[in-house]
């Protein structure tokens, strides 16, 4: 089974990460965020994965990992080691979340308000997909006087071209859609 894993590595928009595709399905839907291996257990995966030296932080999407570089990692072994822990992994039947893991919108609240569902559909059809194919997501954080709060993860999280990708992108588009908003913020 080994054999047929593939992995490939994409790099990102942010020197400090890189994507690595899987041809397998490793998550349904959206994107599961560690950002230290305390808090990895959901995914023996990402804990796999914070075993290789020079990892700082796992995000686990649908068909891909994406990894950040501590200060003292090294591209080289990363790039080399990564893939093989993935693959170790996956090859020897192991998940990449806990089983009975279900990735919870973070938006399932039924008490949202018209405004709200309209920056999340733009959100959850538009922007994440797009986000994801760069390695990274963006999740809903909340929506207060005419403005959005976002959270960024995976290679967007600390990426040199986030604020730019925020207010030239994600802002602008949101604001063609729901004219009442003011300023997207990341937080």
């Amino acid at each position: 089974m080994k054999n047929d894993i593939q992995i490939h590595i994409e790099y990102t928009p942010n020197p400090n990460t890189l994507k690595f595709v899987v041809n397998r399905t490793l998550l349904e839907k959206g994107a599961a965020n560690f950002t230290n291996p305390s808090k990895s257990s959901d995914s023996p995966l990402a804990e796999r994965v914070f075993g290789v030296p020079g990892v700082s932080a796992v995000m686990v999407g649908t068909n891909f990992v994406t990894i950040t570089k501590s200060p003292n990692g090294n591209w080289d072994v990363l790039a080399e080691e990564v893939p093989k822990a993935i693959q170790d992994h996956l090859g020897r039947g192991g998940l990449a979340m806990a089983k009975g893991y279900v990735w919870a919108a973070p938006h399932s609240s039924s008490m949202i308000s018209d405004i709200e569902k309209r920056i999340r559909e733009v959100l959850d059809n538009e922007i994440r997909p797009a986000v994801a194919m760069d390695g990274g997501d963006i999740e809903f954080g909340k929506y207060e006087d005419g403005v959005v709060y976002l959270h960024l993860q995976g290679s967007c999280s600390a990426c040199p071209s986030s604020v730019m990708t925020l207010k030239m992108g994600v802002e602008a588009r949101l604001k063609e859609v729901v004219p009442e908003i003011k300023e997207v913020v990341q937080i």
